[in-house]
């Protein structure tokens, strides 16, 4: 199961996702609730972290999946951990994809930089619970810059991308400590080194990934990888599911 970052969707990964297929993997990629296919869905209420983590459990539970390999990308990372450690007795492995990595108690906002923050909770301010906040356009361009792939395949991309629910930003992970009895792993993407001023919030969950002697591979592609280079993606997710 791979589970997308903020703003995005399932479709995301569905390239990568029929690579795995062509291996004979069983693979998902749900949409969380309030983007992608789902954005029509609490349009006038609050769509929390909890909200995303019921939307993996669900699937889990009512597909009764096990031997669950878990990946999340970005802010996918969040509601995965907060999924994996009600699932833990179903689940082989959790890959953190260039992902936040919670502990107990923090949000997403606490691992995002701070600008991004003040900008976060100003909008839940001014509009209530219920705002959805866009991407930034400087963040847009640093991670998928003009020209750094096909402009049709961006503006397709782009057009898809919906406001991510802010209050899911906001609210903490809660975890029993299940999930420290699940093994983890970390991919890196790793290309030149952030220029916008949002910097990079990744390096410090990546950082703990190496010190707590998880599984660790770097690829050499952007925040996306599974639009700059799916193959490559696709290989590592198998690699690390494989391993013993």
């Amino acid at each position: 199961m791979i589970v997308h970052g903020a703003w995005g969707g399932g479709w995301e990964w569905s390239g990568v996702a029929r690579l795995l297929r062509k291996h004979d993997h069983e693979v998902f990629t749900p949409t969380l609730t309030a983007v992608g296919e789902r954005s029509h869905l609490g349009q006038d209420q609050r769509v929390g972290l909890a909200t995303h983590v019921q939307d993996i459990v669900a699937l889990v539970e009512f597909e009764n999946l096990r031997d669950v390999v878990m990946c999340g990308a970005s802010y996918g990372g969040m509601p995965v951990t907060g999924a994996a450690d009600k699932l833990r007795g179903r689940l082989r492995l959790v890959i953190y994809v260039d992902a936040l990595v919670p502990r107990d108690g923090q949000s997403a906002l606490d691992l995002l930089p701070v600008a991004f923050g003040d900008m976060v909770r100003t909008g839940l301010d001014e509009h209530g619970p219920h705002w959805r906040t866009s991407m930034p356009g400087e963040l847009l361009e640093a991670l998928i810059p003009a020209g750094s792939i096909p402009d049709h395949i961006r503006a397709d991309y782009v057009e898809r991308l919906r406001d991510h629910p802010a209050a899911s930003l906001v609210e903490p992970v809660h975890l029993d400590g299940a999930i420290e009895q699940v093994r983890r792993a970390f991919v890196r993407c790793k290309t030149a080194e952030p220029s916008h001023r949002l910097g990079d919030p990744i390096e410090a969950c990546a950082a703990r990934a190496r010190s707590e002697g998880w599984p660790y591979r770097e690829l050499a592609a952007p925040h996306d990888p599974q639009l700059f280079d799916p193959t490559g993606m696709s290989a590592l997710l198998e690699e690390l599911a494989q391993a013993p």
